[in-house]
């Protein structure tokens, strides 16, 4: 055995074999990046992969058999420098063949080729353009010609109620509002570009003058793929007769682009939403501020200025159940987002939904008002999910139902249901950069954020100037790869550009902060911090608290504490006022843990977990378990803290990597084993 040793030496066998490993690696990676450029299919690099693999013992054995010798090559097997039986030969071809198999498997296993589909996947699937049908149209933004400017809004309602009407007919597709909107200001549109962006092959464009009691409205639909206009007309009417130019015009689309108009879709583009002009006004501006509230900061000011709205426009007609149903809306988000979560706002989105149900029971704004309403308000997905069933069928071009279909589908972990209806729901309203914001936050939990960079990059390339969204994807490489400096880097561009900004980032710029632990620093963010406070989803941390964090971490223990005692007695009182509200139990659980109230910290933080389990919420439940998980780690019990966090590293959810190797919050288990262990189960594979 030593001589066939000595004998592989001589031969320069170990050296090819290395040689090749090393080339044939580097091979493999160059294929491996190439060959999906082109659009290989899977199996050219998996055939490829194996014949590299297969090719090492045959490299052996030509080693063995054959040297280099005054540049010509000679034959050895059978030289009188050793004696070579084709037994060695069989056995040096054995262990190549040993070798490439392992290699071969191992390399099999780890299958980069499902990852690269997988990730493309997504990008066909959500990213690209879906197939543009023949009844498709997009509805843009009408231009108000009126000499009174602040008819604008009047022009924003022609618009809105035509595309209303269409979109409740099921032979058509119809791209939602949000998608349009942003055409609204283009001095000169290009409709053949519009149309592939939205994926239509018909445009509708119009103007509105309104003049006294007279109104002209002019409208012409448009084949954008070839620029030719299909039809146009003008009305010229009293202004009390707007309703009726809108429902005829909306016909005279539907007849054009050879749609079936069944006789209920007929009906109810045929009802007029109001016979009051002014209470039409106040609903369309309140509308537009529920539609923006999401970017608003704060929020609570959009939403409560809408109420306002909404509440004078039912009372000048109280049959006006659109804007029962935005009322309903803004009632359930301001009791969602826990800026008024109590049982008077409660009552007052159940008095708007009662309304709104009473006037039309059997519309589908009925059934998605209270799809909503179920939903947000009592986590009642099965009730929510059958009123979007019945909601889908007279609202067939809404993107909303799917919208919440999603939202309702991550709720209760079913997580590819839910990617799924987020993706028709972007198919609907494709310029709606809210919802590719909501598609990658589900790729957040699920950990995939390959797939929430590219939907982040494809909201930020409709929304440029949108400093959160920018904020948000520079976030993931803090989350994915425990790097905050891109994070820091894009909020210190923003800020430097226009400072107003601070607020719109405020949170990220104060958790990136913590994060690099810039103490000082994180005072100015504290500052720019809205007064709505910090959130975790829906659970609401006061501004105060914030605040004791900062000045925790600075080494202030006075102001800490003082922060921290306010905070607790402004959630104590939340939580008596509504004893079953688990967020809120969880962010005074927090507040005791941090004030050495451990009995109390420790029974608020589980009873939290309690009331809202991952099995009752797949979004918030993890979030209660990390939290409670915090509560133990503050307060001294490392073992019940590692075991909560086990269990929430495990779920799907905003734990990330980045969030346990840099925040402070989870300084108390840095140097465990166990903790470790759990960080680098989340590290990047």
């Amino acid at each position: 055995m030593k001589t066939f040793f000595q004998e592989l030496k001589n031969r320069r066998v170990y050296r090819v074999a290395i040689t090749y490993v090393i080339a044939g690696s580097a091979t493999v990676q160059v294929v491996g990046t190439v060959l999906p450029i082109f659009h290989a299919p899977d199996w050219v690099q998996q055939v490829f992969v194996a014949l590299v693999a297969f090719g090492f013992p045959v490299a052996l054995v030509l080693a063995w058999c054959f040297d280099l010798e005054d540049g010509a090559i000679k034959m050895t097997c059978g030289d009188g420098r050793a004696v070579v039986t084709s037994r060695r030969v069989w056995i040096l071809a054995g262990v190549g063949l040993l070798v490439a198999g392992s290699a071969l498997t191992g390399y099999w296993l780890w299958h980069p080729w499902k990852r690269l589909s997988d990730a493309a996947s997504m990008s066909s699937d959500t990213l690209s353009a879906p197939p543009v049908i023949e009844k498709s149209i997009a509805v843009l933004p009408f231009e108000n010609l009126s000499d009174d400017k602040q008819n604008a809004y009047f022009a924003d309602g022609v618009q809105d109620e035509i595309l209303t009407d269409l979109a409740k007919v099921a032979d058509l597709k119809v791209i939602s509002r949000t998608s349009v909107m942003q055409y609204k200001t283009s001095a000169q549109r290009n409709l053949r570009e519009i149309a592939k962006a939205l994926g239509v092959a018909h445009i509708l464009e119009g103007t509105v003058q309104r003049a006294g009691g007279r109104i002209r409205v002019s409208a012409q639909l448009i084949d954008a793929r070839t620029d030719m206009h299909l039809w146009a007309e003008r009305y010229d009417r009293d202004l009390a007769d707007v309703f009726g130019i809108e429902s005829e015009l909306a016909q005279q689309i539907v007849s054009q682009l050879k749609s079936k108009l069944s006789a209920r879709e007929k009906a109810a583009i045929e009802q007029k939403p109001t016979a009051d002009l002014a209470a039409h006004d106040l609903y369309i501006r309140a509308k537009t501020l529920i539609a923006s509230s999401a970017l608003s900061t704060p929020q609570a000011e959009s939403l409560l200025e809408a109420v306002h709205l909404l509440n004078q426009a039912v009372e000048r007609d109280p049959a006006f159940a659109r804007a029962y149903y935005q009322l309903a809306e803004a009632h359930d988000l301001l009791y969602l987002q826990g800026i008024d979560h109590t049982p008077a706002r409660l009552a007052m989105a159940d008095g708007a939904i009662q309304s709104l149900a009473r006037l039309r029971p059997n519309s589908g704004e009925a059934h998605l008002a209270f799809a909503k309403h179920f939903y947000w308000c009592y986590h009642d997905y099965d009730r929510a999910r059958e009123e979007l069933t019945l909601a889908q069928k007279s609202l067939p071009n809404d993107p909303l139902p799917f919208q919440l279909a999603g939202y309702i589908d991550r709720r209760q972990g079913r997580w590819p249901e839910s990617i799924k209806n987020l993706e028709r729901a972007i198919e609907l309203d494709p310029q709606n950069s809210a919802f590719l914001e909501q598609i990658a936050r589900s790729y957040e939990c699920l950990r995939r954020y390959v797939d929430a960079e590219r939907a982040l990059d494809r909201a930020i390339a409709l929304v440029p100037k949108d400093a959160a969204m920018r904020a948000r994807r520079a976030e993931i490489e803090l989350h994915w790869h425990a790097d905050a400096r891109p994070l820091m880097s894009t909020i210190q561009a923003i800020i430097a550009k226009d400072s107003r900004e601070g607020k719109n980032i405020a949170e990220l710029w104060l958790y990136g902060l913590l994060c690099e632990r810039d103490f000082d620093g994180a005072l100015r963010a504290l500052a720019a911090l809205p007064i709505d406070g910090c959130h975790q989803e829906t659970i609401l941390f006061p501004r105060v608290w914030c605040g004791g964090i900062v000045a925790r971490m600075r080494g202030d223990t006075a102001s800490a504490r003082a922060a921290f005692t306010s905070a607790r007695n402004e959630l104590a009182k939340l939580v008596r006022e509504q004893p079953a509200y688990a967020e809120a139990l969880c962010a005074l659980g927090m507040a005791d843990a941090a004030l050495g109230h451990k009995e109390d910290a420790i029974r608020e933080g589980r009873r939290a977990a309690e009331l809202l389990p991952v099995a009752k919420d797949a979004i918030v439940g993890p979030l209660l378990v990390q939290n409670l998980a915090l509560i133990y780690a503050w307060t001294g019990e490392k073992d019940l803290a590692l075991e909560q966090l086990s269990i929430a590293a495990k779920l799907p959810g905003y734990l990330s990597y980045g969030q346990l190797r840099l925040h402070p919050y989870w300084d108390p288990l840095r140097g465990d084993p166990r903790f470790e262990k759990v960080v680098a189960s989340l590290a990047p594979k």
